[in-house]
């Protein structure tokens, strides 16, 4: 067991920074800063700014982590390091007792399927899927079987209140209805940690306040770890 784990510590970012090449976000120049490769990044040109600037932080296991933010402050690009889904320029994530910025391209895809959902803002379904198909693709890539991976999905699609819809496709349901098929794909997963980048900037408030209600149970009696961003 890692001091992390020990520590009752889900994820812990030392001293993270993103720097684009694009003007875009929070500028900065090389006698900012101290760390030697963020100096030669900098150094690159006039256009490198920082997404993120020297984030550290720490979430226990079963806190719901909530950032709040306007559009373009960085809080997408941060959820999205800690899948690696954007590759920080410099700092350390730990997650669950593992080092995500040290995994090479094997490891990341088991940490993955295995320890960690993500439900994107912006739904990410595929569209020659059923609503059943699209929840439980995860499950399959897992390698479960069809009989399970079935029974998981049609379970996480109850849960947010889509029970007659698991044989459309996501062409047939509206916003609101993908973005929840969307939060069934990331339960179904049954991963310790959840990554939630706006998910229910799209649902009506009944649904909304039905989903933030489920977070907060599968907090309390599954000690699931939310990392949660809004605006």
């Amino acid at each position: 067991m890692s001091a992390s784990e020990q520590n009752g510590e889900a994820i812990l970012i030392r001293d993270l920074w993103k720097i684009y090449p694009q003007k875009e976000g929070l500028s900065v120049t090389s006698e900012d800063v101290e760390n030697e490769e963020l100096v030669e990044e900098l150094d690159k040109g006039d256009d490198a700014v920082v997404a993120m600037k020297n984030v550290s932080l720490t979430i226990n296991q079963g806190e719901t982590f909530i950032i709040m933010g306007l559009s373009g402050s960085g809080k997408s690009t941060l959820i999205r390091c800690l899948l690696r889904l954007v590759e920080p320029t410099s700092g350390e994530i730990i997650i669950n007792g593992e080092n995500v910025t040290a995994m090479n391209k094997n490891e990341l895809v088991k940490f993955r399927r295995e320890k960690i959902a993500m439900v994107f803002q912006h739904y990410g379904l595929l569209p020659h899927r059923t609503v059943l198909e699209n929840v439980a693709f995860g499950l399959k890539l897992r390698g479960e079987s069809e009989k399970d991976r079935t029974g998981k999905a049609r379970d996480a699609i109850g849960k947010v209140g889509l029970k007659d819809w698991a044989d459309y496709y996501p062409a047939s349901l509206s916003g609101g209805m993908r973005q929840r098929v969307g939060i069934a794909r990331a339960l179904v997963m049954d991963a310790p940690v959840l990554l939630m980048d706006e998910p229910f900037s799209g649902l009506d408030p009944l649904i909304r306040r039905q989903l933030q209600d489920e977070m907060i149970r599968l907090q309390k009696t599954m000690n699931k770890t939310i990392f949660f961003v809004t605006h």
